[in-house]
């Protein structure tokens, strides 16, 4: 006979993480407490769902360990790497190297916010520097224009000049 708190807590656990839970049920592992080699290992062996079906499943992961005050197994090291290899989020081009390496470390959500921050602010320096250079070229038009006025004025004062 079993013990019901103790299958209360795996019916707890399972409706917490439920896709890690099955997962660790057939392949024999630690469900929870959970080694961030094991999530590596799940979210590997499960890529094909993609990151969009993914990455809630490993949030599930690790807002549990959280609610349990343990370790969060999905953070950095070989969770972080394996959930990078899915998402592959290009670090931004303007980071130095080995920040781009660290980037590669962060959570999957936070990549994702980096870089399209990163995405939004070349574009506006970008419409920015077009912008200016836009007004440069105005401005120098406009400095030829009163360049040739001068010029004309001056022609037609000396041709007064002469008469």
């Amino acid at each position: 006979m079993t013990n019901p708190v103790l299958a209360a807590l795996a019916q707890a656990r399972l409706r917490a993480a439920p896709m890690f839970a099955r997962w660790c049920e057939l392949n024999g592992a630690s469900f929870c407490p959970a080694a961030p080699q094991t999530l590596a290992r799940f979210v590997k062996d499960c890529s094909a769902l993609g990151i969009e079906r993914l990455w809630p499943a490993v949030q599930d992961v690790a807002k549990l360990h959280a609610s349990l005050g343990l370790a969060d197994p999905t953070l950095g090291g070989p969770a972080a790497d394996a959930i990078g290899e899915i998402a592959a989020v290009m670090p931004p081009r303007s980071w130095p190297e080995e920040y781009k390496q660290r980037f590669k470390s962060l959570p999957y959500d936070i990549q994702l916010f980096v870089a399209a921050h990163e995405i939004r602010r070349e574009k506006t320096l970008r419409r920015a520097q077009n912008d200016a250079a836009a007004s440069r070229q105005k401005l120098a038009a406009s400095e030829q224009s009163a360049i040739k006025l001068a010029e004309g004025a001056k022609n037609e004062d000396s041709a007064r000049a002469d008469t």
